[in-house]
């Protein structure tokens, strides 16, 4: 803590200046987080808060104070509470996830009496929420392969089908085309058979002679 406030430099009165450990290492979802801060006006109401990612979108917890009471709550997805001591203030997080795993700031505010006076952004708190070893690794050494292998036997099988669809394909067409010509040149062969000319059905023969008239030849 006096590491941290020696990096505190002295400022003109109504300013609220932030400091914060840069790195917070999480093994057993227990985190405690010191926000110090100075301040050299004369509010004498308070506000913390204690806000999630780049952006500060997600307040996480807060704890209000004055001379007679103080207040606090916080957001249903975390479990956090607030305390304040001289010139720092306490937020205190269990049960935490590795999908917490963030950057957070500690935002101080001084409410009243006016001016209102908050403090500029600090760098933040990286909270590093180490999870266990079979929840974070194994998945991902055992998924990656399960989808792989899949992906890469269809593949194969389409190539394979798809392959043997055009070489059937090909078989079935030079069948067809041999098959075609065979009938055709078949068909020219029946159609040599000699035949008899037109003409020679009108000079036939009967098969019969007719019979003779001999009164003809009696005198």
């Amino acid at each position: 803590t006096s590491a941290l406030l020696t990096f505190l430099p002295s400022f003109p009165e109504n300013k609220i200046l932030v400091a914060q450990s840069p790195l917070l290492t999480v093994a057993n979802k227990t985190a405690t987080l010191v926000c110090n801060y100075t301040y050299n006006g004369t509010g004498k109401e308070f506000r913390a808060s204690l806000h999630k990612g780049t952006d500060s979108a997600v307040e996480v917890c807060f704890i209000s104070w004055n001379t007679t009471k103080i207040s606090s709550a916080s957001n249903k997805e975390f479990n956090c509470q607030g305390s304040y001591d001289k010139d720092k203030v306490i937020f205190n997080l269990w049960n935490m996830s590795a999908s917490q795993t963030d950057i957070y700031f500690c935002k101080i505010e001084a409410m009243y009496p006016p001016p209102y006076v908050n403090n500029e952004k600090s760098n933040g708190t990286v909270i590093h929420v180490q999870g266990k070893l079979g929840n974070l690794q194994t998945p991902i050494q055992i998924q990656e392969p399960q989808s792989a292998i899949p992906l890469w036997i269809m593949a194969t099988a389409t190539g394979v089908l798809a392959f043997y669809s055009m070489l059937i394909t090909a078989v079935f067409i030079n069948y067809w085309q041999k098959s075609k010509k065979n009938l055709y040149h078949q068909s020219d062969y029946m159609n040599m058979t000699p035949r008899h000319p037109p003409y020679q059905k009108n000079k036939g023969y009967p098969s019969y002679a007719p019979t003779r008239d001999y009164t003809a030849y009696r005198s």
